[in-house]
């Protein structure tokens, strides 16, 4: 495949001199670029540590420990294991590493202590399977990164949060009132966490109940109580009555640094249920709730959108040809090619197999067309190489759509599927918008 974009925004790079892994090599990198990110292997520390030390991306960095009873020290003296110590001293310490390990290390307390004192990010036994290999890879690549703004909507008398170091953290503070109002709060604002006080739980207790039972309820929203003095009675009742958590109130400072932690284990779970593995894109889910949320905004800012659904031509074709890895490589490669094409607030999704789904913010029917026109003409100037050095092209048709013409996710959708069906009957690689455009 020729193109300036990497293939893999993400890498692995890996240090294990004897390959250690069930199965092969070979199927390890399978299902990692599955999951979009490939991975290195080296053989040398020296070589290793180099590339970590230079390394500028998005990467993990995974030491197989048994490696060093293979590589022989560098000291004057006739060990032919390489010491633990050794190694760590080596390593850049400005990073974090991923131990592997065999069960009986595992079993060392004082190891394990070692490593976490160490830049230790995260360690693993072996033997391990390749698929949960990379499946637990993937998990610490969704972690690393800074992730979605989460929302927090806090009930009752402020009680001295850092509203300026919780943003900085990627979580906005937003105070509120009226227990009674709550749930109309909740609905158009639509937040990651809500916190009510001890003292507006007990004014009207069935606040928490109102927000559970709403079915539009987010299930991956956590309600907490903030409690400023033990009290078992009110906190079996809270719990209940539905709420997630129990917050002591001690400290502004303990109490924002626990709404931070909660906020990236929220931003973490959304991002595993909601993206898409092979691209990184919103999936189905994903989109579902940031399409309504940008929806929602739309109408209060009165501001249009455009809804487009493309799907790559005779795709069906590409994989009975060339295969199903050739055809995940064509995949990849529209969905960097439509990235840089897309705004801060612009939505991009794999919707599934080979459509995607674009919603453009503040955006004409007009001027989607002529936007999902661009990305058509982009792809289409990508060559595929499919062998013996002969070259391919490839398309995508698209139907378009817009707010406020038709006012939900799912009207918006459908008359942009039917645009898209029009532009497939009419040839291919082009792009339809509904009627007035």
């Amino acid at each position: 495949m020729t193109s300036d974009a990497p293939l893999y925004k993400n890498h692995v790079l890996m240090l294990s001199q004897t390959f250690f892994v069930k199965d092969n090599e070979a199927e390890l990198l399978l299902c990692a670029h599955k999951y979009d990110f490939d991975i290195v292997f080296f053989n040398e520390i020296h070589a290793f540590a180099n590339a970590v030390q230079n390394d500028q991306g998005n990467s993990l960095f995974v030491i197989d420990l048994d490696a060093l009873h293979n590589m022989q020290s560098d000291m004057q003296d006739s060990r032919k294991t390489l010491m633990l110590s050794e190694l760590l001293a080596r390593l850049p310490a400005t990073h974090s590493y991923v131990y592997l390990q065999s069960v009986r290390q595992g079993g060392r307390f004082l190891l394990q202590q070692r490593l976490v004192d160490s830049n230790c990010l995260a360690y693993a036994e072996k033997p391990i399977a390749n698929d949960v290999l990379v499946d637990k890879l993937f998990t610490l690549f969704v972690q690393k990164r800074r992730g979605d703004l989460v929302r927090l909507i806090y009930l009752g008398e402020p009680v001295g949060l850092d509203a300026a170091a919780l943003l900085a953290r990627r979580v906005e503070l937003i105070y509120h009132a009226d227990p009674q109002t709550l749930h109309v709060r909740v609905k158009e604002l639509q937040p990651d966490i809500v916190v009510i006080t001890d003292l507006e739980y007990e004014r009207t207790e069935a606040v928490v109940r109102v927000l559970k039972k709403n079915i539009e309820a987010d299930p991956v929203r956590e309600i907490a109580l903030l409690q400023h003095a033990p009290d078992t009675a009110l906190t079996r009742r809270a719990l209940a009555s539905g709420f997630d958590a129990i917050l002591p109130m001690t400290d502004p400072h303990v109490l924002g640094e626990q709404l931070i932690n909660r906020a990236d284990k929220i931003r973490v779970n959304k991002d595993l249920i909601g993206k898409d593995r092979a691209t990184g894109l919103l999936n189905k889910i994903g989109l579902q709730k940031k399409a309504q949320d940008l929806i929602r905004q739309a109408s209060q800012e009165n501001r249009p959108l455009a809804f487009g659904v493309i799907d790559i031509d005779k795709f069906k074709t590409i994989n009975d040809t060339w295969g199903h890895y050739f055809g995940d490589i064509v995949i990849k490669r529209l969905s960097l090619c439509l990235s840089p094409h897309v705004g801060e607030r612009d939505l991009l999704s794999r919707f599934g197999g080979e459509e995607f789904v674009l919603v453009f913010w503040d955006c004409t029917l007009e001027q989607g067309r002529q936007r999902l026109d661009a990305m058509r003409t982009a792809f289409g100037a990508i060559a595929f190489d499919i062998g013996n050095g002969e070259l391919r092209h490839f398309s995508f048709s698209g139907g378009v759509a817009a707010y406020p013409e038709h006012k939900s996710e799912n009207e918006l959708f459908l008359r942009a599927d039917a645009m898209l069906y029009e532009a497939k009957q009419g040839g291919r690689n082009r792009i339809c918008a509904a009627p007035g455009a």
